[in-house]
C-alpha cells in the first residue's frame, strides 16, 4: 500500500492523486516505487531508518534529502547522466520513471557476460565530468557538509567494520578512514556501484546517490572499478570483458584527473576486503573458495600497496590463476 507521505508529497508537487502504484525491486536502504499519475508514471524513493543487510546498519533518513541534491548538482554537469527531478518533501523524493526495458541495469548486463568496455569509459567520462565541476565549490562543499553520514554508510560499514574483524590490518585500514574522511575536494555519489548505473541510450545513468558527499572523488572510482574485479568471480567466461571494462572505465577517468590515481589504487584492496568481510557483503560470492581468492589478493596488496591501478588489476588477474 502506498504510504500516506508519498501521496502527500504528489499532491502537493500538484503531480495529481495515484492511479496505480507498484512497489519496485531496490537497494538495501530505501523503498521505491512506481506510481501512475494522470501524466504518467513517476518514480518516488523513501528513504529507510534501518538497512536491509545481516548486521544491524542504521542511518539518518536525512540522506533523502542529499541524494535529491546530488541529483541536481550532476544535472548542471552531465544533464544525461541522471534523472530528471520532479519533486521533494516528506522524506521521500519524487523523479522521472526510466522503463527497464529501454534502460537495463548495468549489473544485470555484465552478469550476463555482456561486458562492454565503450560503455565503462563513458561511465568514467561522465563521472570525472561530475567531479571536475564541482571541484573547489564553496557553496557545494557546504551544501554536503555530510560527513558523519558518509562515514555511517560507507566507512564504518565498509572499512571501519572490516577493520574488526582483520586485527592485523587495522591500522592500514583505519589510516584509510581518516584519509578519505579528511580530502574534501569535490561532490562525490559514494555509490557508483553498477547496480545503480543504468545503461541509457544516451549513455550512462547514475541512481542512488544516498551517500552524497563533498569529499575524495577516489572513493567513486575505487568503489566503481572495485565492482568490475568481483564480478571476475561472478562469471568466469566473461572475465577479458570485465578486466577490459575496468581499462576503460579507468584510463577514461584518468584523462580528465590523474591527481587521485595513488589513492584510488591503494583504496581499492581495501574495498575488496570490504565486499567479503565488511557489513554489506555482495550476496554472489557465497563459496568461501571465491572470498578466499578476493582475501588473498587484496590483504597482499594491503601489505604491500601500489599505485597505478593497472598494478592493482595485474595483481587481481595473478589472483584468479
Amino acid at each position: 500500500m502506498l504510504p500516506d507521505e508519498i501521496r502527500q508529497l504528489l499532491a502537493e508537487a500538484g503531480l495529481g492523486e495515484p492511479l496505480r502504484a507498484q512497489p519496485l525491486a531496490g537497494g538495501v536502504s530505501s523503498e521505491i516505487w512506481r506510481v501512475d499519475v494522470p501524466t504518467g508514471p513517476v518514480c518516488v524513493k523513501r528513504a529507510l531508518a534501518r538497512l536491509r543487510v545481516e548486521q544491524v546498519w542504521e542511518a539518518p533518513v536525512e540522506r533523502n534529502a542529499f541524494e535529491y541534491e546530488w541529483f541536481r548538482a550532476a544535472a548542471q554537469a552531465a544533464p544525461q547522466a541522471v534523472p530528471r527531478m520532479l519533486a521533494r518533501g516528506h522524506g521521500a523524493f519524487a523523479m522521472e520513471y526510466l522503463p527497464p526495458d529501454g534502460y537495463p541495469v548495468w549489473k544485470a548486463q555484465l552478469r550476463d557476460g555482456h561486458a562492454d568496455p565503450a560503455f565503462a569509459a563513458q561511465v568514467g567520462e561522465r563521472l570525472a565530468a561530475i567531479h571536475a565541476a564541482t571541484e573547489g565549490r564553496a557553496d557545494i562543499a557546504a551544501r554536503f557538509d555530510t560527513g558523519p553520514l558518509f562515514h555511517a554508510l560507507r566507512l564504518e560499514p565498509y572499512l571501519v567494520f572490516t577493520a574488526s574483524r582483520h586485527p592485523d590490518l587495522k591500522e592500514r585500514l583505519l589510516g584509510l578512514v581518516e584519509r578519505t574522511a579528511a580530502t574534501r575536494l569535490c561532490l562525490v555519489h559514494g555509490d557508483v556501484s553498477p547496480k545503480n548505473i543504468l545503461a541509457g541510450p544516451k549513455g550512462p545513468v547514475f541512481l542512488d546517490a544516498e551517500c552524497a558527499w563533498y569529499g575524495d572523488p577516489a572513493f567513486d572510482l575505487a568503489f566503481c572499478l572495485n565492482h568490475l574485479l568481483l564480478k571476475c568471480l561472478w562469471n568466469a567466461a566473461a572475465v577479458a570483458g570485465y578486466l577490459q571494462c575496468f581499462d576503460g572505465l579507468s584510463k577514461a577517468y584518468l584523462e580528465r584527473n590523474t591527481s587521485i590515481e595513488t589513492r584510488a589504487a591503494t583504496l581499492l584492496p581495501a574495498l575488496l576486503l570490504a565486499r567479503v568481510d565488511g557489513k554489506s557483503p555482495v550476496e554472489y560470492l557465497t563459496e568461501e573458495s571465491q572470498k578466499r581468492v578476493v582475501r588473498n589478493a587484496a590483504v597482499a596488496l594491503l601489505h604491500d600497496p601500489v599505485h597505478k591501478l593497472e598494478h592493482v588489476k595485474e595483481a587481481w588477474q595473478r589472483s584468479l590463476t
